[in-house]
């Protein structure tokens, strides 16, 4: 698969292209769905999206979310909760075997007390090492440049492949 950042919508596991017709006015997330801001893209079919997180926890911290915007978790339709998640279990897997991860953290932060950010519904994967972390605290975030970004997304796009039906 090519190397890309987004700039139009298109969708690269097969899927039929999809505008979301939820979209809100100033919400970064919002922006890259519609191809209007960039992003290192990992995932995409005609509903979700994964992307690369420009503040990584760990080199592969992946943002997966629906292409609809709905502020947070609770705010989602209940039918839309499971195949956010489907995918969420989909591209960790991929992040695992491409960097090798020991495990990783599944994150959803929902509402400012949970220092949720963008309020556009997201769920975190963190790849996780044995020895990322000796004292137990997070690894420290830090600002990714783009090119990292992308030598990153390359190798865990080799491993996302097909989301399976079953």
């Amino acid at each position: 698969m090519a190397s890309r950042f987004i700039r139009t919508l298109k969708c690269v596991n097969g899927h039929s292209d999809a505008v979301s017709t939820n979209r809100e006015a100033g919400c970064v997330f919002c922006d890259i769905v519609a191809g209007d801001a960039e992003a290192s893209l990992v995932y995409e079919d005609s509903t979700h999206i994964a992307f690369m997180d420009k503040a990584p926890i760990n080199p592969g911290h992946v943002l997966v979310l629906p292409k609809d915007h709905h502020p947070t978790l609770l705010d989602m339709p209940l039918g839309e909760v499971g195949p956010l998640f489907t995918r969420a279990a989909h591209i960790a897997a991929a992040v695992r075997d491409a960097l090798g991860a020991d495990g990783f953290n599944v994150g959803q932060n929902s509402g400012r007390a949970a220092n949720q950010i963008v309020f556009h519904v997201h769920v975190h994967i963190i790849p996780r090492y044995r020895r990322d972390s000796p004292d137990g605290k997070w690894p420290t975030r830090r600002e990714a440049a783009l090119g990292e970004l992308e030598a990153v997304a390359n190798r865990i796009r080799k491993h996302v492949g097909s989301l399976p039906t079953s």
